[in-house]
């Protein structure tokens, strides 16, 4: 249509009306999917990722294309196809299109309602203003067109110049007084209530709002049809990384009511975690208290803290931010077992300062003989200055392999 030269409408009778078949153009272009800027969402397709066609790079503002190798994944990659630039943002798709999702299922309820019924008031309070400030317009320019017909009927025709320049003026104030009055027929008329939220229409949004989410959990609706239903109400999602472990969405609804919604993202070391030092002082003065690893995890979990790769706090991650600082919860932890008359590895490999590797790769290749201990599983050495000259000999390469019998444990 863009390239047709002339357009007569209603010449001939139609199938359709002509607004019916702007429509459906509409909706044609619409179902074909352009992944450029600001392009089509195209129709919805059976994939797992439910903002297909909605969401847009919140850096660059191109569409997001969806990856489902390894995952399903949100990429921006257009300015790497045109211009071989690294790409965007790599965003993961489940966590995004839960919050999404959740903001949806809120927007059926009772309290968005009443927002929008303000917004509707709202709106018609706007154009009242607008429609009144047009009309005050227009009388105005009524008066001047009055004044300027007055001031040209009164000059002398002899005096061409000050008539032609009053005539001139007259001209310039119809032109307005047109412009004017076109602008005020083509405003929209100011609400009178019709569009407010009936309570019939409540009712049934508030019904719904209650029974879709189950309906969308029981798996009674199509991938096509939960995308479906999500453009009812969204137009777009602009997602960008506000941080190397959030997500800052901007949810633009039908009507252009906007939502800022914050999302917390997964991240692969404590580093990247923008609250890990704020964590870390609450975990050492939580257990300076006496609190044991699963009590501070609870307790961190519900002041909103997380780990690197989940959404709540972990026992495993407050051992490890513990353990970094030197805090053991039982002594033998950070000291090695001292066994009366016998001789660990580790302390062996203090005296002969040699790594523990060392001595458990000779113990293995059966250069040093010795068996583990049955009651506690440690190689135990005879405590005595004869296992350490023999060991440093073995270390000097004097002597090729040692023995150590078992009686000396069983004493």
């Amino acid at each position: 249509m863009s390239q047709w030269k002339i357009c007569v409408k209603d010449k001939y009778p139609a199938y359709i009306s002509w607004d019916t078949f702007e429509r459906i153009q509409a909706m044609l272009a619409d179902n074909y999917a352009e992944y450029d800027r600001n392009r089509t969402r195209g129709i919805p397709r059976p994939g797992k990722a439910l903002l297909q066609g909605l969401i847009y790079c919140g850096q660059c503002g191109h569409k997001m294309v969806i990856q489902y190798k390894g995952g399903t994944r949100y990429l921006c990659n257009y300015l790497h196809q045109q211009f071989h630039e690294p790409i965007c943002q790599y965003l993961p798709a489940d966590a995004i299109d839960a919050k999404v999702l959740e903001s949806f299922f809120a927007a059926l309820s009772p309290v968005e309602l009443d927002a929008y019924s303000e917004a509707i008031a709202a709106r018609a309070r706007t154009q009242s203003t607008v429609a009144r400030a047009q009309a005050q317009q227009v009388q105005r320019l009524r008066y001047q067109v009055a004044l300027a017909e007055r001031q040209f009927l009164q000059v002398d025709p002899d005096n061409r110049l000050v008539a032609a320049e009053l005539e001139h003026r007259w001209e310039q104030a119809l032109c307005e007084l047109k412009k004017a009055e076109g602008y005020l027929d083509a405003a929209p008329q100011p609400s009178n209530g019709v569009e407010d939220v009936t309570p019939e229409l409540r009712e049934a949004f508030t019904a719904l709002g209650q029974r879709l989410p189950a309906i969308w959990d029981q798996g009674l609706l199509t991938r096509e049809q939960q995308k479906a239903l999500l453009r009812c109400l969204i137009d777009k999602v602009a997602v960008h990384r506000s941080a190397s472990d959030c997500l800052s969405m901007r949810i633009v609804w039908k009507g252009e009511q906007v939502s800022i919604v914050e999302l917390p993202v997964p991240v692969g070391a404590l580093a990247d975690y923008s609250q890990a030092e704020a964590m870390t002082q609450r975990i050492l003065t939580r257990f300076a208290s006496g609190q044991d690893d699963t009590t501070i995890a609870h307790a961190l979990t519900a002041e909103g803290f997380r780990s690197p790769m989940r959404l709540h706090v972990l026992p495993s991650t407050v051992k490890t931010i513990r353990l970094r600082h030197g805090l053991m919860q039982q002594r033998h932890q950070s000291h090695p077992r001292h066994i009366a008359g016998s001789l660990t590895i580790p302390q062996l490999a203090d005296a002969l300062a040699v790594s523990r590797h060392w001595l458990y790769d000779r113990i293995h290749n059966g250069t040093i003989q010795i068996q583990p201990d049955a009651a506690s599983g440690l190689y135990l050495f005879p405590d005595e200055p004869a296992t350490l000259e023999q060991l440093r000999q073995l270390r000097d390469g004097i002597l090729n392999n040692l023995r150590f019998s078992k009686e000396h444990q069983d004493a």
